[in-house]
């Protein structure tokens, strides 16, 4: 039976590299069959990192099988995951998240959850010196989820081993890094083909405060001005998105990776109440900056106050 890899809905670089590394490693180190997959389409970044390098854009599947073995990457959350994920065999997670609960196995499993910033980076460390096998496609989408998820080392997720990693693969690929992770961060803020729903989901986790139910999405960007210029259009999308997706609230943070700061846009008094609560700051309008403020595993969701 083939073991299906895949990390979280709304596929970002690392929930799209890695569910590829880790395929790769079953397939020609263990011997297991195996196939990468994703839950949904690719965000641009992550498309470009596949053509960048050669890779086959993985299967979207929107459901697993009962009995079905699968392989979480990049999540334990089964909100982030099929409905029926639990009917299926789940034999392995690799994650860099907070442990959340409630996912179901067969029997025991082999769990990897590590401090770091990036799946990716726990792979590089499981893989070992079995990576000298692997082709420059494969090294080349771990350096980008690296990449990816450090903001090039400016996320205070980022530690001295997800830079040395990074470090590590790009001299063995005669790569530069800035250069890289310039053409990557142009790429994902290029958002023109995208509806407001679909960027207020694009890069999106669940989360609850007190009973507040959260849609907690983040638009990582070096033009901040092309996300604000869509500002009322994005806050006018945000009821009708929160509805379908039961919840009660969108938060929508533009992180100006250049610049290291966040802004929350701010449609009305409840979000205008999180915010206050939340970071300490004072809103007087539909918009506050947050000076700073890079993740949303970090900085963000354990900040978050009713």
């Amino acid at each position: 039976m083939t073991t299906k890899v895949f990390g979280h809905k709304s596929p970002d670089t690392d929930s799209t590299g890695s569910p590829i590394i880790w395929a790769w490693y079953l397939n020609e180190v263990k011997g297991i069959d195996a196939k990468p997959c994703l839950l949904g389409e690719p965000n641009t970044e992550a498309a470009f990192v596949l053509e960048h390098f050669g890779l086959d854009k993985p299967e979207i599947i929107s459901g697993v099988e009962a009995g079905e073995k699968v392989v979480i990457v990049d999540t334990n959350n089964p909100a982030e995951l099929p409905a029926d994920i639990n009917a299926a065999d789940i034999t392995a997670i690799i994650d860099h998240h907070k442990l959340v609960g409630g996912l179901e196995t067969k029997g025991p499993i082999d769990i990897t959850i590590r401090p770091l910033a990036c799946t990716a980076t726990i792979m590089h460390d499981l893989i070992g010196e079995d990576l000298a096998k692997a082709p420059a496609g494969i090294k080349g989408a771990m350096l980008a989820c690296i990449l990816s998820d450090t903001l090039e080392f400016r996320s205070p997720t980022t530690t001295d081993h997800d830079r040395a990693v990074c470090e590590k693969l790009a001299a063995d690929l005669g790569i530069s890094i800035n250069d890289l992770a310039t053409k990557m961060f142009e790429a994902k803020s290029d958002v023109s083909e995208f509806s407001e729903a679909e960027l207020l989901r694009m890069d999106s986790k669940e989360y609850t405060v007190g009973s507040t139910g959260l849609r907690v999405s983040v638009l990582e960007t070096t033009a901040p001005k092309v996300l604000l210029d869509r500002k009322d259009a994005l806050m006018a999308a945000m009821p009708a998105v929160a509805k379908e997706d039961d919840a009660d609230e969108v938060l929508l943070f533009i992180i100006d990776i250049l610049n290291e700061e966040a802004t929350l846009l701010v449609p009305n008094d409840t979000v205008k109440q999180i915010a206050e609560a939340s970071f300490g700051c004072s809103v007087s309008g539909d918009t506050v900056v947050l000076p700073g403020i890079m993740s949303r595993k970090k900085q963000i969701i354990p900040n978050l106050k009713a």
